[in-house]
């Protein structure tokens, strides 16, 4: 049997001498063909995990590989296999849906017959081939999400990452991008979904529960579940920021834990 896509041992990360590690002698894996839900709170080392798969950041000790390649001595090879698509919408909104197309096909030297297959086949996948002269500042939260995976996907890719993909986008434009990510794993590639929604980890193979660094739990979302029967509480009826009251939340020393959860906010409390 192949082993992991991702395998990650002992993996930390410090930014600073002598501060708290944004990531904390983390080990796990993730295998090929599955969504991996990586998931945990803002400030749990989600995004940092997902730079250093994508060699973007250097690890302060620890190792990495994806597909066998080491994300510091490898860039460039893992580069070629790697999408990495960041929370923050990274196009260019003065420019239109082809022109970012096409500078990403420029970027990923997708040339000749190949761009047009491409830009064919990701312009369907995404339902964007009636707005290709529009500009990407101009479309909805949804609509630049998807035109963000179109342009990840220029080049098919063995492992995608996507950095809180359905931050800001509605219902129905969620569905979608799940949609989308689920055809894109029966094709075999290997992909990374990082949440604060529990939801959202529901849907997943697999789960990396990850807070202030250190991995809490790997394994099943239903076993994830299971584990905290009985611990878990609902805060409903939030007219503030869902985010606001969940960090207010997991301050209180019998809060060990919590999500978002659509317009909810979930917590997990210390036994007893």
């Amino acid at each position: 049997m192949p082993g992991p896509l991702i395998q990650i041992d002992q993996l930390s990360k410090r930014f600073d001498k002598g501060a708290l590690a944004a990531l904390d002698s983390v080990t796990a894996h993730v295998n090929a063909g599955e969504v991996t839900g990586l998931v945990g709170p803002d400030g749990a080392g989600k995004t940092t995990l997902l730079r250093l798969i994508a060699g973007l950041l250097v690890p302060s000790t620890g190792k990495i590989t994806v597909n066998g390649l080491d994300p510091v001595t490898d860039n460039g090879a893992v580069h070629r296999i790697v999408s990495y698509m960041p929370q923050r919408f990274g196009l260019y909104e003065d420019l239109s849906v082809q022109e970012n197309l096409t500078l990403y096909a420029d970027l990923r030297s997708v040339l000749g017959s190949d761009r047009e297959e491409a830009f064919e086949r990701l312009l369907g996948f995404t339902g964007l081939a009636p707005f290709t002269n529009r500009l990407a500042g101009a479309l909805s939260g949804g609509m630049k999400q998807k035109l963000g995976l179109a342009c990840a996907l220029i080049k098919k890719p063995d492992l995608l990452l996507l950095d809180e993909p359905s931050v800001g986008v509605d219902p129905i434009s969620r569905r979608e991008l799940w949609r989308m990510v689920y055809e894109l794993v029966d094709q075999g590639i290997g992909v990374v979904w990082s949440t604060a929604y529990l939801d959202e980890a529901e849907q997943c193979a697999r789960v990396l529960l990850l807070n202030e660094g250190a991995l809490l739990y790997a394994g099943s979302p239903q076993d994830l579940t299971d584990g905290v029967a009985g611990r878990t509480y609902q805060i409903r009826h939030i007219d503030t920021d869902r985010r606001e009251v969940l960090s207010e939340a997991t301050k209180l020393a019998t809060v060990i834990d919590g999500v978002i959860q659509g317009s909810r906010v979930r917590l997990v409390m210390a036994e007893g």
